[in-house]
């Protein structure tokens, strides 16, 4: 722990309690002391202590009315109890009412520093078994979208606001961008939260698997369907269904989940009469699903019926002030998932980072981290521990921009200006990297409107 773990100490006798209080504030602990009893109940409706020190028998108030009042009101303290040869067995009974261990007076300081060192031990791993299992929770099961991105989060609040509506969703965006973390946000925020969420990749399966798995069958529907299967759309009823690559499904699937959207009832393969559902949709691909629409690869009532409101989600490329942010996020994620040590991302690694286009998007950054975490045997991730193509930079991601694609002469531009940001705009050093002659250099300067000293 950072801060010092606190101890109370009770002991009605002076002499004892004050040996008690120099030894243990030379530990190093933090240490309140009190001769009074009942006192030491007050002090401790007020105050939270990793381990409390108490004499067993003591006027008014006990160690065992202590001991109930710690594990009423602090119940991870540790109670530790002070005692008389002659009261060892009220003691042991302490021990099976709760208390941590005893001392017995006289008591030995070697004895006493072990005792407390130890209750304080196990304090401090069940402070941080909670933390890490909380942690652990939130990052598993909760919905946390990290950015400073005025786009994205003008995104969230779009998210947020229909959210509660119950409409469909439609969310676009290449992969890796996170359009499932988007699709649980939005069933998070929504009415439905208590319900199921579930997702499927409708690339994934086969026409005839996809529709077993969305639809479900009867017990003897087919050749080895020796029970009945509720399908997704009935499993999610109450909740919501995250249709990922919906481009994927083939058209005969297509009509059907028209069909139960429209009707809100779905019919299992084999059965006589359709189920009443309850489902929210959010559907996503990283496709143009208009193109689809026109070669006749999605229908388009379909697309209606999705697209009530659409959730644009861009890509990393386009909000690289998210990277430094995104990473650190999951530097703590996996320093904590790993139980390492790493707490810093060196700058040139992020520098590497926010020259990288990143074509696999926050999914990719994450990878990239993690890998960097798990390889770092310090405390910081540093260049050596990126992928060998990072770390040379020499593989460039030709992304589309403006709709285009790129000419050759965009890309000669833009690495001249890369260069020049390298050197510090030095154009003899830029000019030997670029393996050309100053003059030449300054020709493609001023043909590209490239300004410089």
């Amino acid at each position: 722990m950072s801060e010092k773990p606190r101890l109370l100490l009770i002991d009605d006798e002076l002499i004892a309690l004050r040996n008690l209080e120099h030894i243990m504030v030379k530990e190093g602990y933090d240490v309140q002391s009190t001769q009074s009893s009942t006192n030491a109940l007050k002090i401790i409706e007020e105050k939270s202590f990793d381990v409390v020190l108490t004499d067993l028998k003591m006027e008014k108030v006990d160690g065992i009315q202590i001991l109930k009042k710690c594990r009423l009101l602090h119940p991870d303290t540790e109670v530790i109890m002070i005692t008389g040869y002659a009261t060892v067995e009220s003691a042991i009974h302490a021990m099976k009412k709760g208390a941590y261990d005893y001392v017995a007076k006289p008591f030995k300081f070697d004895e006493v520093r072990k005792v407390v060192r130890e209750a304080v031990e196990k304090v401090r791993l069940k402070k941080e078994n909670l933390q890490l299992r909380e942690q652990i929770e939130n990052y598993q099961g909760r919905v946390k979208i990290i950015t400073q991105d005025a786009g994205l989060q003008t995104l969230l609040e779009t998210a947020r606001q229909i959210a509660p509506t119950d409409c469909n969703v439609l969310i676009t965006g290449e992969s890796g961008t996170g359009k499932e973390l988007f699709a649980r946000y939005v069933h998070f925020n929504s009415s439905r939260s208590a319900g199921t969420f579930l997702a499927i990749n409708c690339g994934a399966f086969n026409e005839e698997l996809l529709a077993n798995e969305l639809f479900g069958h009867e017990k003897g529907a087919f050749t080895g369907a020796m029970t009945q299967k509720k399908g997704l759309i009935e499993m999610a009823s109450g909740g919501t269904l995250f249709l990922d690559e919906i481009t994927e499904m083939p058209p005969s699937m297509q009509v059907k989940l028209l069909r139960a959207i429209q009707e809100k009832e779905v019919l299992r393969l084999g059965a006589t009469a359709p189920e009443r559902v309850d489902v929210r949709f959010v559907a996503a691909t990283n496709r143009n699903i208009q193109d689809s629409i026109r070669t006749g690869g999605f229908r388009q009532d379909l697309f209606f019926r999705l697209n009530v409101v659409t959730l644009a989600i861009p890509p990393l490329s386009a909000r690289k002030d998210d990277i430094p942010l995104l990473s650190y996020y999951f530097l703590k994620k996996y320093a904590m998932l790993m139980k390492k040590d790493v707490r810093e991302i060196s700058q040139d690694v992020l520098s590497i980072l926010g020259n990288y286009d990143f074509p696999g998007n926050v999914r990719e950054l994450e990878n990239i981290v993690e890998r960097g975490v798990a390889l770092s045997n310090g405390a910081a991730v540093e260049v050596a521990h990126l992928p060998e193509d990072l770390r040379e930079l020499s593989i460039r991601t030709f992304r589309k921009k403006e709709g285009r694609i790129p000419s050759l002469e965009d890309q000669e531009m833009s690495y001249i200006k890369w260069v020049l940001g390298e050197t510090g705009g030095n154009k003899t050093v830029a000019a030997q990297i670029l393996g050309i002659d100053r003059v030449s250099l300054w020709r493609k300067l001023k043909k590209y409107g490239i300004e410089g000293d």
